[in-house]
């Protein structure tokens, strides 16, 4: 048997419909989402997630504002920057592209960034309603993992998740949502003894840890649902998650491929949290 593909771009393009819906919604009542991205130096795939993040901004009707400074640019001057969109009204959601340039502390810029207008749920006060279950903006790519999931109409609850990874980004964020959703949680990382052996109890596997073709069929239990958010580029040229697409094909029942999985849910639900920030800073009842 043939795992299902679940089909992130079908389920992206679904939701940026509903999306686009609100906000035209809201356009009518004089308000229209507005996100700023900054983007620091002239890294090539960083160029290309902002291209993508304005092209979306315009589909769907809402205001944008990408901000390209050089890679000499100042801490002091980021933050300045970031302090006045902050203060402007037009804008809802500030997302300064990630990795920036050795001089700039990372953390410092996260946390300049008002939590109400943290769209990239990175925020310290975004991370703390996350895992005590307030509500905030969430990390766009772990909210993007149980879309797809919900949407492929599987039910996370009593069901046991192993995440393998444990960044920020990804693993932990990803971890604490299953969570919210009643799933039992184990998370595996590079220090894990029988890593394959956890793995294949789980009803649903999360893998997230930038390692091309890392996960075969070993770590999977027969009928898994089997989310792939890896993207790693191959020396060909091609994508490749970090799962075995091939090799896991036969064992797992649901599995996302790379690219056309978890990618395309990134920018969407990017999308429908400046959506929910205007919603909030406007006073609009859901």
């Amino acid at each position: 048997m043939t795992a299902h593909r679940i089909e992130g771009k079908a389920i992206s393009d679904a939701i940026r419909i509903e999306i686009a819906e609100e906000a035209a919604k809201l356009a009518a009542q004089g308000i229209v989402p507005g996100l700023a991205v900054v983007l620091v130096g002239e890294d090539p795939a960083s160029k290309v997630y902002v291209g993508s993040k304005e092209k979306a901004c315009q589909q769907l009707g809402f205001y944008s504002e990408v901000h390209k400074l050089p890679a000499e640019t100042t801490q002091g001057d980021l933050l300045a920057l970031i302090d006045r969109l902050n203060r402007q009204s037009s804008i809802h959601g500030i997302l300064v592209q990630l990795p920036l340039p050795k001089h700039i502390d990372e953390k410092a810029v996260i946390d300049a960034i008002s939590a109400a207008k943290d769209v990239d749920g990175f925020h310290p006060v975004s991370v703390g309603n996350l895992v005590i279950g307030d509500d905030s903006l969430l990390p766009c790519t772990p909210a993007g993992v149980i879309e797809l999931i919900k949407r492929t109409g599987i039910d996370i609850a009593g069901k046991h998740a192993v995440v393998i990874g444990r960044s920020n980004i990804v693993g932990k964020p990803v971890s604490m949502l299953l969570l919210r959703e009643h799933a039992t949680v184990t998370i595996c990382h590079s220090r894990t003894a029988q890593m394959a052996d956890i793995a294949r109890t789980a009803d649903i596997l999360v893998v997230a840890i930038g390692k091309a073709n890392a996960i075969g069929r070993e770590f999977v239990k027969p009928g898994a649902v089997v989310v792939d958010v890896g993207i790693n580029r191959l020396e060909s040229g091609k994508l490749a998650g970090d799962v075995n697409y091939e090799d896991v094909l036969e064992t797992a029942g649901y599995i996302t491929p790379v690219p056309g999985g978890v990618g395309p849910m990134t920018i969407t639900m990017l999308m429908q949290n400046t959506l929910k920030a205007a919603k909030q800073q406007h006073a609009v009842k859901e």
